[in-house]
């Protein structure tokens, strides 16, 4: 209540005599908070709250600067207060991807997707080094340990033996060399369909893109991982198998540098969707078990699902889908359920 509170203050100052309506527009995954600000006259802003302690606005306003600068549909920063935590941007509209597409079907899911995928294409052209963190060993393993951390010990309540965790560590190690000898682009990191906005009913081009505060210098394919192998909106292999040939299609005319055989492109896809996949599962069972945002169990047997269809797909895979068999048997044993 406080921070509402230092938030109508806020705006109060900002527009004198203008009574703001606040009401929740969304919540991610960290300490970030969003409001709608309905002001008098019928103009609605969206409120970032970002307390100090926790978040930092700066990561989120330089990707802002960036991803704008590549020409593509993100908010638009009207007022800040850095030292509170707060920004104040334009509100791109109510509708998800996600609600568009749930309602969308296939067939009218394929244009918003084509929108989707010509605003990676322009963030990646616009891709330089030293512009954002890059997406390093170092990090692609710490994502990678969220899943026997969280996921194993914390959500199966699990303890891997000293063969699993071998086999474990060597797919973590085949995992990362696959990653790391992809091309190098940004990466919005979360490119899927909570953070896509649709904009049908306005003067502006899909999608309005959100919650990039976390992007990276990283593999060409992570964002087509998180687009296509969404956590939260699932389609047959072979619709996003003929959405991402034609990603590949459009990145190969405008030069980016994509593999010359879609093959070698689809299995770099693969291998980075594995590592997404594990850290996902961590990160959701980090959510419930740390954060009590059980939410997020609902959305875990399509990722499993994602997992488990790709590592079956390669045999240097197998011997990590192996384990994770053998520890859900176990948690099965023992009677949890999931």
């Amino acid at each position: 209540m406080e921070r509402r509170r230092q938030i109508e203050f806020w705006l109060a100052r900002l527009y004198p005599g203008c009574h703001a309506a606040l009401s929740p527009a969304s919540a991610d995954a960290s300490f970030r908070r969003y409001f709608r600000a309905d002001l008098e006259g019928n103009a609605s802003f969206i409120v970032m709250d970002a307390p100090p302690a926790h978040e930092d606005c700066r990561p989120w306003l330089a990707v802002q600067r960036l991803f704008l600068a590549a020409g593509v549909h993100v908010p638009e920063v009207l007022a800040q207060d850095l030292d509170n935590g707060f920004l104040l941007l334009s509100d791109l509209g109510r509708i998800t991807y996600l609600e568009a597409l749930n309602n969308a079907g296939p067939e009218g899911a394929a244009p918003l997707y084509g929108d989707a995928v010509s605003a990676v294409i322009r963030i990646q052209l616009a891709s330089r080094p030293g512009a954002l963190p890059e997406y390093d060993r170092a990090l692609l393993r710490r994502e990678l340990e969220l899943f026997p951390d969280w996921y194993v010990a914390k959500h199966l309540g699990a303890s891997l033996s000293e063969p699993q965790h071998q086999v474990i560590g060597q797919a973590f190690d085949l995992i990362i060399a696959s990653n790391l000898a992809q091309a190098q682009v940004f990466v919005h990191r979360d490119y899927h369909s909570r953070n896509l906005m649709h904009l049908a009913d306005r003067q502006a081009e899909n999608p309005g893109i959100i919650d990039f505060q976390d992007a990276v210098y990283g593999p060409i394919s992570y964002d087509l991982v998180s687009l296509f192998k969404d956590a939260y909106v699932a389609w047959e292999e072979e619709q996003t198998l003929d959405w991402l040939i034609r990603y590949w299609e459009q990145a190969r005319r405008a030069g980016l540098p994509v593999p010359a055989d879609f093959a070698d492109f689809y299995r770099d896809y693969e291998w980075m969707g594995v590592q997404r996949h594990l850290k996902v599962l961590g990160i959701f069972a980090r959510l419930c078990h740390r954060d009590g945002k059980d939410n997020y169990l609902k959305d875990m047997p399509l990722v499993a699902d994602h997992l488990r269809k790709t590592c079956r797909r390669y045999r240097a895979l197998g011997p990590l889908l192996g384990v994770i068999d053998e520890l859900e048997n176990r948690v099965a044993r023992v009677g949890y359920s999931f």
